[in-house]
Parts: structure tokens; sequence; C-alpha cells
């Protein structure tokens, strides 16, 4: 087994306050004992049941997408052996019901594994976030971003293959223990990527096996072990984890409780980067080397490299797309864009 000895930097927050520089950083830090002064935290030391008591008295009965895997997937939420498939089943169900189970099952020695994933405070505790809450020194922007999400994830030993997100993120642990095993994004191609449909939770994730890693199928594995970090949390702790690196999410306890704070810097207008890349592997992937060698160098000029350089030299008026963006030139740039796609 191939171990990662760089350890995610920390510092120590009892104030519950975040450090504006953190944010700013672009690096993965730790957070130590955030939001040890959250009430969920606190009922946590007192044992699980206090805890599903708590949840239970803000959860407003809706239902929600439910991950059951079985027993001998030791919560490893991943692919069947064709790829083609996921290894665990989706169900609607309670909330409150899975909590539950999850105290039931907490006596097993192997149960089977259990999984809720993201669910929005908003639509399913919406009253949680009055005495369980942190504000992020966010800097104001003078364009909007897309909505920020507080997000929940319950359940029992569990690992959430190495992914990337493309909002920035505030995980804070409530209760159990969590790993974060951290790559910076430029890892991509030593993670063996899957594939981009289906995925577990949305994003493409890491084919290998951090704990068995197959070398002869993924030789350059360990040039990513080299660039890795790991993050541990207690529960109080939280991660900062800047958009687009890797990350496996370990629940390493028999019930686990993470929240997350996901936000955006971007303008709302530009959209998904997905968009970016499917359209490249529609546009530019099979086209010859030197083509695509040459669009490699078109894109590094107009977007890659500074992009106020590419319009520098021409006169402001005539920019166009060349200067700076709003929602309405953003709007039109769409509108051309779908048009070219419908022809």
């Amino acid at each position: 087994m191939l171990k990662i000895s760089t350890t995610t930097k920390a510092i120590h927050c009892p104030n519950g306050e975040i450090p504006p520089e953190v944010l700013s950083g672009k690096e993965p830090v730790v957070l130590k004992g955030l939001v040890s002064h959250w009430p969920l935290v606190q009922l946590g030391l007192q044992g699980s049941a206090a805890v599903v008591d708590y949840l239970c008295s803000h959860y407003n009965g809706k239902t929600t997408q439910v991950f059951y895997g079985a027993p001998e997937l030791k919560g490893r939420y991943f692919y069947d052996e064709s790829c083609k498939k996921l290894n665990y089943e989706t169900r609607l169900g309670q909330v409150d019901q899975v909590l539950q189970q999850i105290l039931q099952w907490q006596e097993l020695e192997q149960p089977p594994s259990v999984y809720i994933a993201s669910n929005l405070l908003s639509t399913h505790f919406p009253t949680l976030r009055q005495h369980n809450d942190i504000q992020l020194p966010k800097p104001e922007l003078p364009y909007e971003t897309e909505p920020d999400r507080v997000s929940i994830w319950l359940g029992n030993q569990s690992l959430a293959a190495c992914h990337y997100d493309s909002s920035e993120n505030l995980a804070c642990c409530v209760l159990g223990k969590r790993r974060f095993t951290l790559f910076p994004p430029d890892q991509i191609s030593h993670l063996y990527p899957g594939p981009l449909e289906p995925t577990p939770g949305g994003q493409v994730i890491s084919m290998v096996d951090f704990n068995n890693p197959d070398l002869a199928r993924f030789p350059d594995f360990p040039k990513a072990v080299a660039a890795g970090q790991i993050a541990e949390l207690e529960p109080g702790d939280a991660l900062y984890l800047p958009s687009m690196w890797w990350h496996q999410v370990e629940g390493l306890s028999s019930f686990n409780i993470l929240i997350n704070y996901w936000w955006g810097t971007a303008p709302r207008y530009t959209g998904s980067g997905m968009n970016l890349l499917y359209h490249a592997l529609l546009c530019l992937r099979d086209k010859p080397d030197h083509e695509r060698k040459a669009w490699q160098a078109v894109l590094n000029h107009y977007v890659f490299d500074d992009p106020n350089k590419a319009g520098a030299h021409l006169p402001e008026p005539a920019r166009g797309v060349l200067g700076e963006l709003d929602e309405m030139q953003a709007r039109q740039l769409r509108a051309m864009l779908l048009n070219r796609l419908n022809r």
C-alpha cells in the first residue's frame, strides 16, 4: 500500500471565526475546533441517540434519496465490474427512518451501508442553522455568483471515491471522524478518472482503489501519491477545500455527519466548466494532431494565459467578447453558440 506522508496545514480556530486569508490562499487548510461550539457537535459528545433526536426535531419530513450498499462493500460507493452501473442502490426514503437504521446497525460488526448525500439544509432541516452556523469571510463581489448552498451528509462507514467539485468548500465534521485524501488539480491524469457518466455523485471519480492500487493498470498513481496530502478531522474541525482540488472522503465511524458550505466566486453567467469540456470533446478531440496543438495555442492565448492581454491592443469599443463580459454579452454569446450547435 502506498502512503501519503504530507499532512494538510492546520490552524486553531477556537473562537469560531475563519481568518480571511484562509479563503484567499487557495490551499487546503484544516480549521481545528471551528464548529466545536455548535449544539449539534456538543450533543455528539453525549452519544449518537442525542444527535438523532436533535436532528429529527429540525427535520420537516420531506423524502430524500438514500444510498444503500451490501455489507461486503464496506461503504465504498463505486462501480460494478462493467463500470457502466453503480455498485449500490438508490431509493427514496425518510431521513428520520435512516437515522434510526444507523443507530440500530451500530451494533453490527459488518452492517449494510447507508448514506444520505448532500441534502440541502434549507429543504430538509430549515431551522437547523439557527444555532449551528458560521459566517464565511467572503469578499463582496461586483457581480452575481451561484447561490451559496449548505448541505448535510449522513451515514455509517463510507468512502466517497476521489473526485473534484467546482465550488469552494468548507466541510465541517459534526459527528464521527473523517479522513480527506487531497490532490492538487494538476494530478488529474495520475488519478485515472472514470466515465463521465454515470457517476456516483455527479462528478467523475478516480478509478484507483487507494488501499490496494493496481499499479499495472494505473502506473502513474505513485506520482499523485507524492503530490497528495491527508487531512484528518475530529468532531468540531473543518476543512477549507478550494474548488477543483481532488479529494477522497472517508467516514471512519459507525455514524458520521458532515455539513458542507459551498460557494462560488465566478460570475453566475459563466455557467459550468463542464460545458467547455463536452464542447471540446465534440469539436477538438478528434481533430488531426497538428490542429489540436494549434487550437491548444489558440486557447492558451485567449483563455488560459492572461485573458486581458488578448484584446489589449484593440480599441476598447472593438474588443467585443475579448473585453470584459457582462451578463448581456454572456447571453448573446450563449445564443450564438446554441445557434452554431443547432446547424
